[in-house]
């Protein structure tokens, strides 16, 4: 039997609430009674769909300080102009949270609908629709009001659909935590292999690495001087160029522009997809094959480690062996490098330049003015010093955290497909309450 739908004004199921101007005074906190949230902190892979984390928190006083009123749990936070407005992006909250000014809430009324329920059927609203404004759209609460929404009259029916549509949201949960907990097993590893020294510095102090000895074997009972400071004995500094066969830049941004984009071809990588260790394999703008070929040089491949040089500079990740395309085109603001794999592999060099100190050494020719970049990308990438161990070390480091973060990539995988069937179903649920699904 189908449930009963209605159509309403989207006013009449909630309550719209504005943010509050963030005094500067008060940001950058990372303790308080209360998130501030700004709209990009809704980048946060942890705040896919609730709010969880915040870069900013604030104490009653300071939120009474500034006027700012907190949202309760339940409701819904989204972008209210520009950019952010148009990527349609809604959070639930799960706590009382405080919104910046460019961002606006909808509160629902419990006793009509379903906060969960009430979260997905907005999700449906594109508010490009609702938008006014070209240049700088914007949002407006008496716009918002009048929006038709249609939706499951029955709250015990809201609730069940919301239960389904949130075991799915779990287990993606879930899976994004397993990720992140697998690639901090890598990152603990080469931290404690490549930049303390823990085994070679227990053989120095004559303590037991804690390594079969098939391991411990490859790491020497000793440390030297180098122009890096200590290293291990036997080990060398490096320059990237030594470790290349490539490092070469994105192509020009006339090159690539929207009017060139295909329904299907060869991807093209932005910085979206560079937030882990390894290639983000998610939703691409693709160009064709034919242009991706003119473009010979901005195409990477696996293996390949691609960074940002401009924008959300410091970004590096390579692209795995179980990458969803063979090919791949880089975007204006990234380059790359290709290892030379009897010297180096890409998992030792994305590792590398996620660690704090090749971080350092990769922003350290940051340009402040106007966008910040890294000035001379390829130039400079090529005479970054780092140490280097014996291949043998490498490869062993590199089995046992490829196999970690193939695992992420799998996982990552699995989320696109539970978040494809999630939209799937979000769709017919919501339009009929099942009536129509197959």
């Amino acid at each position: 039997m189908e449930a009963e739908l209605a159509t309403v004004a989207l006013g009449e199921l909630c309550e719209f609430h504005g943010g509050a101007a963030f005094s500067p005074e008060y940001q950058g906190r990372s303790h308080g009674h209360l998130p501030f949230i700004k709209v990009s902190d809704m980048n946060s892979a942890a705040n896919a769909i609730v709010i969880r984390e915040a870069n900013h928190w604030v104490d009653e006083p300071d939120a009474h300080a500034m006027g700012a009123k907190a949202v309760p749990p339940g409701a819904v936070v989204f972008a209210k102009i520009g950019e952010a407005l148009r990527a349609n992006r809604l959070r639930l909250t799960v706590r009382p949270t405080l919104i910046d000014n460019n961002m606006m809430a909808a509160i629902p009324n419990p006793t009509i609908v379903d906060p969960r329920y009430f979260y997905y059927a907005m999700s449906q609203i594109d508010f490009n629709v609702v938008a006014q404004g070209t240049a700088l759209p914007y949002l407006t609460i008496k716009s918002l009001r009048s929006v038709p929404i249609t939706i499951v009259s029955d709250m015990d029916e809201q609730r069940r659909i919301a239960h389904i549509l949130r075991t799915l949201d779990d287990k993606i949960e879930l899976n994004r935590r397993m990720n992140e907990t697998l690639e901090e097993m890598a990152r603990a590893l080469f931290m404690s292999w490549f930049v303390d020294f823990d085994p070679v510095r227990a053989k120095a102090e004559g303590r037991d690495p804690g390594l079969p000895k098939h391991l411990a074997d490859l790491f020497p009972d000793r440390l030297v001087d180098s122009e890096l400071g200590e290293i291990p004995e036997g080990w060398t500094v490096r320059r990237v160029e030594d470790l290349a066969e490539k490092v070469a830049m994105g192509p020009f941004g006339s090159s690539i522009k929207v009017e060139t984009f295909a329904a299907e071809g060869v991807p093209v990588i932005s910085g979206q997809h560079l937030r882990g260790l390894t290639l983000e394999d998610s939703s691409f703008n693709f160009i064709t094959h034919e242009h991706a070929s003119r473009l010979a040089s901005a195409n990477v491949r696996r293996g390949d480690v691609v960074f940002t040089h401009a924008g959300s500079i410091g970004q590096a990740a390579y692209i795995p062996r179980t990458s969803r395309y063979e090919r791949y085109v880089i975007s204006q603001r990234q380059f790359y490098m290709r290892c030379d794999e009897a010297e180096v592999t890409p998992e030792f060099v994305a590792m590398y330049f996620n660690s704090p100190t090749g971080r350092h050494r990769l922003l350290a020719n940051t340009s402040s003015s106007g966008v910040p970049s890294i000035a001379r990308p390829v130039s400079y990438l090529r005479t970054i010093p780092l140490t280097v161990p014996p291949i043998e070390v490498i490869r062993v480091f590199s089995s046992v955290s490829g196999s970690l973060l193939n695992a992420v990539a799998s996982s990552k995988g699995l989320n696109r497909t539970l978040a494809q069937l999630k939209d799937r179903l979000l769709r017919c649920l919501l339009s009929a309450s099942g009536a129509s699904c197959d």
